[in-house]
């Protein structure tokens, strides 16, 4: 059904654990926009760096986060009928799909492109507002049948699909032997995409029970850097990959963690035609030698979300049961938003979690 203008309620984090608000907001969608009623919306990292650490919106506050976000279309503004009442994922980056860089196939660098929560409002909220194209239909009876809720597969948004491009990207094969840093959240899925493109994947973290639950999915090899230098680690991988009859040569690494550790136990694993892809987002600042690139004839690969065109494959790997995401979300009432936010900085929760609305 359409309708020309929602009530609805919608959460504004201001400050630093400050108490949330309500407002009501117009929620009529424009010409090629549509409303999206909220299933569920993941909690990323990203949001965490926005709410905590500083890291700045392109709105300026109040500005209600949120960039994993499912629901189902309720209103549709001229040109975007076709949507009416559809499930959907709404892309956790969507271009402008007019630009030269989109006609270029560069959606993903797109300079008018659209994120919820960090260029319009997000989806910790009951409705959503967001641009038609590159909208990504759930089918629902697949979906029933992979035994998921629509609420869960809002993590597909940016936590799946965001690893799912960087493997694409990276030109990950079967035979291939792929290196995941950081194992939980967006690693967790990186290293799951990577098998089910054929990759040996060796998971390396902090977390013994981040990698005792990755060992169950996908991951060949788990390994703690906590107890093992930089010299020890790469030996480890070498005499996996030997064992394995894998290329000495050619690893594709993906640092998933997010962090200034990571990104220096990432960079120490370069060998001679090596493939760097960086997932995860710091703030913090780390000391590198740039000609290890060059003389490992390597490469360093930055990776900003995903382009809409990939979702609904993206998406089949989780529907056909390649990629296992419910052992790894949790679901939560939005309005416990604020304690959420607080676990999960402070490590309390170890899944994804994903925040409903109250109906």
């Amino acid at each position: 059904m359409s309708v020309s203008k929602i009530e609805a309620e919608r959460w504004l984090m201001t400050g630093v654990m400050a108490p949330l608000q309500r407002a009501a907001f117009d929620a009529a969608p424009g010409p090629g926009e549509v409303t999206v009623a909220v299933a569920g919306c993941g909690v990323c990292h990203t949001d965490l760096g926005y709410y905590y650490d500083g890291v700045r919106t392109n709105q300026p506050l109040p500005l209600a986060l949120g960039h994993e976000v499912s629901g189902r279309v309720t209103a549709c503004g001229a040109g975007a009928d076709a949507w009416a009442g559809k499930a959907v994922i709404v892309p956790a980056v969507l271009p402008c799909g007019d630009c030269d860089l989109c006609r270029r196939g560069l959606g993903t660098i797109c300079r008018a492109q659209k994120m919820p929560g960090n260029d319009i409002q997000g989806g910790f909220a009951s409705h959503i507002v967001v641009p038609a194209r590159g909208l990504c239909e759930v089918d629902e009876k697949r979906l029933v049948a992979a035994g998921l809720t629509l609420a869960e597969v809002s993590i597909v948004a940016d936590a799946l699909t965001t690893p799912y491009q960087a493997v694409k990207r990276a030109g990950v094969v079967p035979g291939s032997l792929a290196l995941v840093v950081g194992a939980g959240g967006v690693g967790g899925y990186c290293v799951q995409v990577a098998a089910a493109f054929g990759a040996k994947v060796v998971a390396i973290d902090i977390d013994d029970a981040k990698l005792e639950a990755i060992a169950r999915h996908g991951a060949a090899l788990t390994l703690n850097s906590r107890n093992l230098d930089a010299k020890a680690l790469k030996k480890a991988v070498s005499d996996f990959a030997k064992s394995n009859g894998l290329r000495p040569t050619e690893w594709f690494i993906f640092e998933c963690s997010g962090t200034a550790p990571g990104q220096l136990t990432a960079y120490g694993l370069l060998v001679h035609g090596a493939t760097l892809s960086v997932v995860g987002f710091t703030m913090d600042k780390i000391e590198i030698r740039l000609s290890n690139l060059m003389a490992f004839d390597a490469r360093a690969i930055g990776n900003w979300g995903c382009p809409p065109e990939a979702y609904p494959a993206a998406l089949d790997l989780v529907l056909d049961g390649k990629v296992q995401i419910k052992p790894f979300v949790e679901t939560h009432p939005l309005d416990k938003i604020n304690e959420v936010f607080a676990a999960v900085h402070c490590r309390e929760i170890k899944k994804r979690a994903v925040m409903v609305p109250t109906p």
